[in-house]
């Protein structure tokens, strides 16, 4: 096909190296990452011995950690005006933490490791989508994201295969597992700092400070009905850990505990971008009530069974929540908040997310220790149940509130 055909103006046909690779800086330190995240829970109670609720705690401050620094980050790179090196720092802070693991001969350095991961996913979470979005060529910016999120998610399922098979191959020795996960952590900030180029930034204006009170009055009601819905799903939502804890109490081997995490993925990465594409088409409220519907359902299974179809159905149906309600929130909180506050308000959003999670595994451990594993999940359902209502209470409002003439649909 010939490359000067319509010379007065051609249309990018290929996205740009360097996007492809940050995607696939994406799937190394996936792939590093979740080959230890999918053993770890298993790991810290079988290994070194902790309880249900330590794991929660963990688990939960982990993530919270990671959430609350991208409120920082990203509006550190736009105040900068510098993406690159606060990816490059995140990135290696996640490289740095890899031999801990295999290192830790108790739960403290286990802690220290996990929690460096998350704060180096945290500073680098917000100005890698921003670089993303700074080198997609005009009307190439959804594949450049899609793409970024195909590989991401793709490691996601990769690391845990390449954990069971070695778990297989080398008779449960978690720590040689860790090791091996240190080589693409590695490879990985190598390609992020040969393979991606920044593009120069014009010297920009003076901006004003977005955390000031005057912006923060105008995000309005409908912004943050949007962040206490997605507090309330959090608290449906709790760690993944417990997922895979549940199948290994009902008998799953040590070596195949990661095929929960795998699974997940799996569904989530293909459902993630068609139910994306339904969202601009159907009522936000629909999509949001029935992805709870099917949390709801996939607690219920995961109470009442931990072994066949019942359970692996359960994590499935988790993964096609995700699929249904990560992207739709997101796509919520930037149509309720003014343009120049976007960052400010995912920031705010991810800050009040992060706060449930640490809540909602801190709980879900604490009722495993004392009640049972069933307990966990009959309180997600709980949490599901309450976030519908709400969900449903919003969506008759929305319904019978009178039209303003001037839109359409």
């Amino acid at each position: 096909m010939s490359s000067h055909h319509g010379l007065a103006n051609p249309p990018a046909k290929r996205l740009p190296a360097s996007i492809w690779a940050l995607g696939f800086v994406s799937l190394l330190m996936d792939v590093s990452s979740e080959m230890i995240h999918s053993l770890l829970p298993v790991f810290m109670v079988t290994t070194l011995g902790v309880s249900m609720l330590t794991v929660g705690l963990i688990e939960g401050a982990a993530e919270a950690t990671a959430l609350i620094l991208k409120v920082f980050s990203g509006v550190l790179s736009d105040w900068w005006g510098r993406r690159k090196p606060l990816a490059i720092a995140g990135y290696g802070l996640g490289a740095l933490s890899k031999p801990l693991f295999a290192m830790a001969p108790t739960i403290g350095l286990v802690v220290a490791a996990r929690l460096l991961d998350r704060m180096g996913k945290g500073i680098r979470g917000a100005p890698r989508d921003a670089l993303v979005a700074d080198l997609a060529p005009p009307g190439m910016r959804g594949a450049a994201f899609g793409l970024r999120q195909a590989l991401d998610t793709g490691g996601a399922f990769l690391g845990p295969l390449i954990a069971m098979g070695l778990m297989l191959l080398w008779a449960d020795d978690f720590r040689a597992v860790f090791w091996v996960a240190v080589i693409p952590a590695a490879l990985c900030v190598t390609l992020l700092v040969v393979g991606v180029n920044e593009p120069e930034r014009p010297a920009s204006t003076a901006r004003t400070n977005p955390i000031r009170r005057e912006n923060l009055r105008r995000l309005g009601p409908g912004y943050w009905w949007v962040v206490a819905l997605g507090a309330v799903f959090t608290l449906a939502r709790f760690s993944e850990a417990f997922l895979v804890l549940r199948l290994q109490q009902g008998g799953l081997a040590l070596a195949f505990t990661p095929m929960v995490l795998v699974l997940l993925n799996l569904v989530f990465s293909l459902g993630a971008y068609p139910l994306g594409k339904l969202s601009d088409t159907v009522r936000h409220t629909t999509l949001l009530a029935w992805g709870l519907v099917v949390l709801i359902a996939a607690d219920a299974l995961l109470a009442f069974s931990d072994r066949g179809m019942a359970a692996w159905l359960g994590i499935a149906l988790w993964g096609l929540h995700m699929a249904m309600t990560q992207g739709l929130l997101a796509t919520m909180v930037a149509d309720t908040a003014p343009a120049d506050l976007r960052g400010t308000a995912f920031g705010m959003f991810n800050l009040v997310s992060g706060l449930a999670m640490l809540m909602a595994s801190a709980l879900a451990g604490l009722l495993w220790d004392r009640l049972g594993a069933s307990a966990t999940f009959i309180a997600g359902a709980l949490f599901g149940a309450l976030a519908l209502a709400g969900v449903l209470v919003v969506a008759a409002q929305v319904r019978t509130a009178p039209k303003p003439p001037s839109t359409q649909g």
